[in-house]
């Protein structure tokens, strides 16, 4: 099967549900960014030091499929149909993770540079086209109506991503200091 199906070359796109728009218009915009934030979710999974990072990077990765499913579709209730959707269940476990988080890393009380560590800085990246993402997401609700949930949890994940990159950070932090304390001990162990 070929992966070209030449049904966009006069700048249209089939939605899920099978209607057609323009490539152009702010439900495709909409999900393509959500689209081009997935991608760079992928990446900071795979440069996360933190297995348990990863694990939540990947079930985040999912639901953006889910997300961008809902948000490509113009019949609402035939996707809610045949699809897994995001619900409050998915904010609380945003909520969960960042609140978690905030209480076990050190406190901040001014801007932060946009990662020290290379996993981190990615988590970073994440967070701005996130919030890009949310900006087009909010512009295409002016002429669309959504469930509720997803404007909440697009708003959520912004924050998530903030504190995962404080948590790459620190985590790159404390492994760089076992490896200082570890080469002083082997040089005085070998003197």
């Amino acid at each position: 099967m070929a992966i070209y199906t030449k049904g966009g070359d006069k700048g249209q796109t089939s939605l899920y549900d099978g209607a057609r728009v323009n490539k152009d218009s702010t439900r495709v915009e909409a999900y393509g960014m959500f689209d081009e934030l997935n991608a760079n979710v992928s990446v900071a999974e795979k440069l996360c030091k933190s297995t348990a990072n990863q694990q939540i990077l990947r079930r985040i990765e999912y639901k953006m499929f889910f997300l961008q499913g809902e948000i490509a579709t113009a019949d609402t209730e035939k996707f809610l149909k045949n699809s897994v959707t995001i619900g409050e269940d998915d904010i609380k476990f945003l909520e969960q993770v960042i609140d978690q988080y905030t209480e076990e890393l050190p406190k901040v009380s001014s801007f932060i540079l946009p990662g020290t560590s290379l996993a981190g800085a990615q988590l970073h990246v994440c967070r701005t086209v996130c919030r890009r993402a949310e900006r087009q997401f909010v512009r295409f609700l002016k002429t669309q109506d959504m469930r509720p949930v997803l404007e909440k949890y697009v708003n959520r994940m912004s924050d998530f991503f903030y504190i995962l990159a404080r948590s790459e950070d620190f985590e790159a932090q404390v492994d760089e200091l076992v490896k200082k304390v570890s080469a002083k001990y082997d040089a005085i162990k070998g003197a």
